[in-house]
């Protein structure tokens, strides 16, 4: 007997649980935070745009779902921003059952961060290690808690290079190569967190998850392209929409037979679409002295440590 495609019918009812998406106004954040709520979750919907976020909240109240949104500011780019964020949801509620870190840009020219760091990585990987280890004192105190942080196909493309990277100064970056390196250090963290969890007796899980190819605004730098934009009614053809993009996240997030340190994507071709299946990485994504490495440096980079609370 074949068994069922997972669907948002598959999902538990949510209520007393809080949420939070980073990147919730928009493509696959925004699809995570209307479907926690339409269950009955209270989501922080975290962006860096309180106006975008606002009308992301007014459209998904409108529809009168069992749940609630709340909106927060949150720039991934500022270690400032992020250490705000964190206090005063530290200040706000009492629990954190899901942190799902889901906000992430793509293939964009060189940029630093307002910290100095490359743009991809400061912003994929560093904002996100900041704020899971600020959040940390509201992880632990609640049962049964998650990470999850939202990696991509493209982490195979990635390579560790600790000697650069940050890229310095533009040294060595092209687009693809700094966002590859920032999904693969997405899974590199998550792994690594898993193991930081059992070590320390935490009860929380570390979960992964990839939206195969979707029609986000991931995207829009590519659109200037003029490959891209001859060949979009192929893609558009061959990859999925945001709802069934946002579906393999979601399931990490609530679904309660996933277990601590899996990965979840697409169950088409080359996980490309489809329903969510737990599927696997590949090896250098399970490289222990690459994650420790990793940890090391974020720790030092963003002045976060796991061990302590926010100072």
């Amino acid at each position: 007997m074949k068994k069922e495609n997972w669907t948002k019918n598959c999902i538990p009812d949510l209520t007393g649980k809080i949420v939070v998406v980073t990147g919730g106004n928009s493509g696959l954040g925004f699809e995570s935070v209307e479907t926690f709520a339409e269950h009955g979750a209270r989501v922080v919907l975290a962006c860096r745009s309180l106006e975008k976020g606002e009308k992301a909240r007014e459209g998904i109240m409108n529809a009168e779902p069992a749940g609630t949104v709340d909106v927060a500011e949150l720039d991934l780019a500022s270690l400032e921003s992020v250490r705000g964020f964190a206090e005063n949801f530290l200040l706000k509620y009492s629990r954190l059952d899901v942190l799902l870190n889901n906000a992430g840009i793509m293939t964009t020219p060189y940029f630093q961060t307002k910290d100095g760091f490359e743009g991809q990585n400061g912003t994929n990987h560093l904002g996100h290690f900041a704020l899971t280890g600020l959040l940390m004192p509201a992880l632990r105190k609640t049962p049964a808690s998650r990470v999850v942080s939202v990696s991509s196909i493209a982490h195979k493309q990635g390579k560790m290079d600790f000697g650069n990277l940050l890229f310095e100064g533009g040294k060595g970056y092209t687009p693809m190569k700094a966002y590859g390196r920032s999904k693969l250090s997405n899974l590199l963290f998550i792994y690594e967190l898993q193991r930081f969890f059992e070590k320390e007796g935490i009860d929380c899980i570390a979960v992964a998850a990839h939206p195969g190819v979707s029609q986000t605004e991931l995207f829009r730098y590519l659109d200037k392209k003029w490959y891209f934009r001859i060949g979009r009614p192929v893609f558009m053809a061959l990859t999925q929409e945001p709802k069934m993009g946002a579906l393999p996240e979601i399931r990490a997030a609530v679904d309660p037979d996933v277990k601590g340190g899996e990965f979840y994507g697409p169950s088409g071709f080359m996980e490309i679409k489809g329903y969510p299946v737990k599927v696997k990485s590949n090896a250098a994504s399970h490289n222990k002295d690459h994650a420790r490495k990793l940890w090391e440096v974020s720790e030092k980079l963003t002045g976060v440590r796991f061990n302590s609370s926010i100072s």
